[in-house]
């Protein structure tokens, strides 16, 4: 990362400068807010630490300005009047945090780690966008939020992998979009992506449409058919609920992800192919191979590499961009949407997720007697389950708990014993809590 240190002390800047050079930082140095900005003009600052008390420009001048020539310029002011008013001022400012001197450099380290890792989330959700605007995506990937933003990040980094993904999700969270986003971002973009979703056809006819058949095979079989390994040869094959396959299947499943060969029903020689698979299922795959109900050489096969995606009730943030594309795209005539409509959509825990959303903007369009949608348009139970039922609120109790332990966590820069006298706990106590909800500090 390359960071710029601001300071009118010498020897401020050299201990900060050599801390964070060891770590493999690039460090440029100013000794006031001008020559700061002097050198912000000429090198690509990612993270400036800035000295709040400086001659001349102090550092709240100096952010204000970077943030005028670069709005991405990640911002840490260092004072020795720290305050409660200080910290919302430079927060208001644009800040992204404040520290006070003098500088722990443990906690700096963890400050810099957490930027570090939301900047290479940036970048690779920004690469993302670039990619899709220049292709011809016919799926809009909608979603700013935290935990979208994350999946993206996730999303692109797998693509690049030669090797098997399992994407793992509850019912309508987007599996195949999310499927055909990593083949899109893959170098086998230009190839073909076969989608096959397990659960809709037959045992019967599995085989054959999974692996092909020869003319003759079978009863019916009056030509040679090419299954999807070999149609997706050089490609991606998305396998959708995975979890619903047979043992047989598994087994020839198992053969062909092990041997990158296949053999048609009827068919007397194996046929070479080079497809990756992507398998996405809505079922805990882990615990039914622990019962036996799927086979655990398999599992791990398929979850080379795995991605979750969250479901909508995790990232309410992004409902209303949500409910404005649909509403764009499925609107036969201008409508808008009454602020408590609004309202109730977004305490609604969405079950079904971004497809149930999408179908109740599409019925409440369908009915809808006015330009305006009003709560009256909306489906029933909608209007009526606004509170959830007990496993729901017990879904966002759980998510509230552990949002609180993690402010908490990096509040006192992960140390624990710290955390834990914040959140009036044991250590013992937050360390179980940790684990439960998989708690753990990035890079660790």
């Amino acid at each position: 990362m390359k960071i710029l240190i601001a300071d009118d002390d010498p020897m401020q800047r050299e201990l900060l400068a050599g801390f964070l050079r060891q770590r493999g930082h690039a460090v440029f140095e100013a000794g006031d807010g001008t020559e700061a900005l002097a050198v912000f003009a000429r090198e690509p600052i990612q993270l400036a630490l800035l000295d709040h008390r400086m001659p001349g420009l102090t550092g709240d001048a100096v952010l204000e300005q970077l943030k005028a020539i670069n709005p991405l310029v990640r911002a840490i002011l260092i004072t020795a009047y720290g305050a409660v008013e200080m910290a919302v001022r430079v927060i208001k400012l644009g800040a992204d945090d404040f520290l006070e001197k003098p500088v722990d450099l443990g906690q700096l380290l963890g400050k810099i780690e957490r930027l570090e890792l939301e900047l290479a989330v940036a970048e690779d959700v920004a690469e993302v966008a670039e990619s899709l605007s220049d292709s011809c995506w016919p799926i809009a990937i909608i979603g700013a939020s935290p935990a979208m933003r994350e999946t993206l990040s996730m999303a692109r980094r797998l693509a690049d992998s030669p090797w098997s993904v399992l994407i793992q999700g509850e019912t309508g969270t987007g599996k195949e979009v999310f499927a055909r986003l990593i083949h899109e971002l893959s170098p086998r973009s230009g190839a073909p992506f076969v989608a096959l979703n397990c659960a809709a056809i037959p045992d019967s006819l599995f085989e054959s449409e999974l692996f092909g058949h020869e003319k003759g095979a079978f009863t019916g079989a009056e030509r040679a058919h090419r299954g999807c390994f070999e149609r997706a040869n050089g490609g991606t094959l998305f396998l959708d609920e995975v979890g619903e396959l047979s043992p047989a299947m598994q087994s020839k499943l198992l053969r062909a992800l092990q041997e990158k060969r296949i053999n048609r029903v009827g068919g007397e020689r194996d046929i070479q192919v080079d497809t990756r698979v992507l398998a996405a299922t809505n079922r805990d795959l882990r615990a039914l191979s622990a019962s036996g109900d799927f086979r655990e050489d398999l599992y791990f096969r398929l979850k080379v590499l795995d991605i979750r995606l969250p479901p909508l009730r995790q990232r309410r943030e992004d409902i209303p961009a949500l409910i404005e594309h649909f509403v764009a795209r499925d609107a036969s005539r201008p409508i808008q949407l009454a602020p408590e409509t609004l309202d109730v959509l977004m305490r609604y825990d969405y079950p079904g997720n971004v497809r149930e959303l999408e179908h109740i903007i599409q019925r409440s369009l369908t009915l809808a007697r006015s330009a305006v949608l009003h709560p009256r348009d909306l489906p029933e139970e909608v209007v009526r389950n606004q509170g959830g039922d007990a496993g729901q609120l017990r879904e966002r109790l759980d998510a509230l708990e552990r949002a609180l332990l993690i402010e908490a966590l990096e509040h006192s820069d992960w140390v624990q014993t710290q955390a834990a006298e914040r959140l009036g706990i044991s250590e013992r106590v937050l360390r179980y809590k940790m684990g439960k909800y998989g708690i753990r500090r990035a890079g660790d």
